[in-house]
């Protein structure tokens, strides 16, 4: 062993493994039949521009960030059309001489009052057809209210109120038709509003006659006991029958029985068919 060989720093050189270039992995002893690793081409790390450009490109949106944008865009564009109107608005306004302001601010006026005209004449118009439209609603119920007066007075629709039910008992038959007759006149008299005799109505063209020992009303023959229902004011209908000499003391000599009962509630609900009258029309036609 030579001295050089034997100094310190030589011995630990020697010791060492032998120093590879920088960059280059290590040698070391590959299995037979296989390619030293040393010998495969070292890979190059990107670049801090390539890993933005991937990172930008392709785009990566859902759904939700893509209508957002939309959004985003659509307001943004009515922004800048908007500020571009009342920009050229406000430059038009500003470069304007003072006689084309004043034109235009009468102009502005003008058309506020006839804004207002119209506005006043709209609601003019809605009073009115309120107003009308009240007044043709209560004409309907007057209407209604006057036809069912006239129809209880002409028999064609039934009534019920307060009143009383006559009864005339006959056991001998001596009641005639024109007895019967003044009890109704007398009814009538005293303000009876609806009567019915047997079930048939009495109307204002009623008429009564004797047949075969008994009364026909209008054609339509009733028999003993006679039975009115009366509706009006009870304490008027049955005074007017009990006069001295009235219907209740005429009958009575013909050996009639007459009872008079007061109700709160009488119905009569027989009814007449409405006739066209031939000849008589109304005078407001």
């Amino acid at each position: 062993m030579s001295e050089r060989e034997e100094q310190p720093a030589n011995r630990l050189r020697k010791e060492l493994p032998e120093e590879q270039p920088p960059g280059r992995p290590p040698v070391t002893d590959a299995p037979a039949g296989e390619a030293p690793q040393g010998d495969q081409p070292e890979p190059v790390a990107p670049t801090g521009r390539e890993r933005l450009r991937k990172g930008l490109w392709p785009p990566r949106l859902t759904r939700a960030q893509l209508i957002v944008a939309l959004l985003l865009f659509g307001l943004g564009f009515g922004l800048a059309v908007q500020v571009a109107s009342n920009s050229e608005s406000d430059g038009a306004l500003r470069g304007a001489r003072q006689e084309d302001l004043v034109r235009i601010l009468d102009e502005l006026d003008d058309r506020t009052q006839r804004l207002e005209d119209e506005k006043q004449g709209l609601e003019k118009q809605r009073d009115e057809l309120e107003n009308s439209s009240d007044q043709a609603e209560e004409a309907r119920k007057q209407t209604q209210e006057k036809e069912r007066q006239l129809g209880v007075l002409a028999g064609t629709v039934a009534a019920q109120g307060p009143g009383i039910t006559v009864t005339v008992e006959d056991t001998k038959g001596a009641v005639e038709a024109d007895m019967l007759l003044d009890a109704i006149q007398e009814l009538r008299a005293a303000g009876a509003e609806a009567i019915q005799v047997n079930g048939v109505r009495v109307v204002a063209g009623t008429y009564l006659a004797d047949t075969d020992k008994s009364v026909s009303v209008d054609g339509n023959k009733i028999n003993a006991p006679y039975r009115f229902q009366v509706i009006g004011k009870p304490q008027d209908l049955e005074p007017a029958l009990n006069i001295p000499g009235g219907v209740v003391q005429t009958l009575e000599k013909e050996q009639a029985t007459v009872t008079v009962e007061q109700s709160s509630k009488i119905v009569v609900d027989a009814l007449r068919a409405a006739e066209r009258p031939d000849y008589a029309r109304s005078s407001s036609q």
